[in-house]
């Protein structure tokens, strides 16, 4: 567990600070815990699940399995590192700084804004990290796929990572960690990230918050219709606005006590 830095930061009249967006970058890079389980199962998933038999040389769209697998793990490490980034709110709970934080003149919205900038930076390290193995261990995707799928499994996160803020304040501290790996696992599977889904569960996913940043990662280098591809971006759309707009609201509930 993190420990707090009671340093004061320097903010603008209730907006966003460049100052608090360091001081709590600073915070979230000496969570070794968080790193690790951020940055290296992803890798470690990916090298496991990525390399079997031939998927080096079995083709996918117009890259390899392996290189399926890799943007899997990717939006997978993004969820991770997003939700997780976002949920540390809850450890700040147990501690009183949200409270301490209502004193200033930092507005609701800019806290959950910033708090999306430093969840979305470790989902981005997941991201690059994961994508660094795949370099080296034989995904096969043509250049602008390489770059598509980094970048849409990169923004696809910040779902999560307002997932990972309405967490935090709904839940205690002492569980929110426990709960959040099985939970996103389940929304992995239900949302179609790890396998093609078929029939009737094809069409039940698409109302899973994961299903838009999974149809969208594939985007640049599998076939994906129209319509689908309207549904995956109103799916973040929505989702990002639900959790965004309930963190909020938790946020104010939980500072006015």
């Amino acid at each position: 567990m993190t420990t707090l830095d009671s340093r004061p930061a320097r903010l603008r009249p209730g907006g966003v600070s460049a100052g608090f967006v360091g001081l709590e970058l600073r915070r979230m890079l000496r969570n070794r815990r968080t790193l690790v389980f951020t940055l290296l199962m992803p890798t470690l998933f990916f090298t496991i699940f990525g390399l079997q038999s031939d998927y080096r040389t079995q083709a996918f769209g117009s890259g390899n399995v392996t290189a399926y697998v890799m943007v899997s793990m990717a939006v997978y490490g993004a969820m991770l590192a997003t939700t997780s980034g976002g949920a540390m709110v809850a450890v700040e709970r147990a501690h009183g700084w949200s409270r301490q934080l209502r004193l200033t003149p930092l507005r609701p919205a800019a806290y959950i804004a910033t708090k999306m900038i430093v969840a979305m930076t470790l989902g981005l390290a997941s991201v690059a990290v994961v994508f660094v193995a795949g370099g080296l261990v034989g995904s096969r995707l043509p250049v602008a796929a390489w770059v598509g799928c980094f970048v849409l499994a990169w923004l696809g996160s910040l779902v999560f990572a307002a997932f990972g803020l309405f967490v935090g304040y709904l839940l205690p501290s002492e569980n929110v960690m426990q709960i959040i790996g099985p939970l996103l696992a389940a929304l992995a599977f239900g949302g179609g990230l790890f396998t093609p889904l078929h029939g009737w569960f094809a069409t039940v996913s698409k109302v899973f918050p994961t299903y838009g940043i999974a149809t969208l990662a594939r985007l640049p280098f599998a076939d994906a219709s129209a319509g689908a591809i309207v549904a995956a971006l109103l799916n973040i759309a929505v989702w990002t606005g639900v959790f965004a707009g309930g963190a909020a609201m938790l946020f104010r509930r939980d500072t006015a006590r």
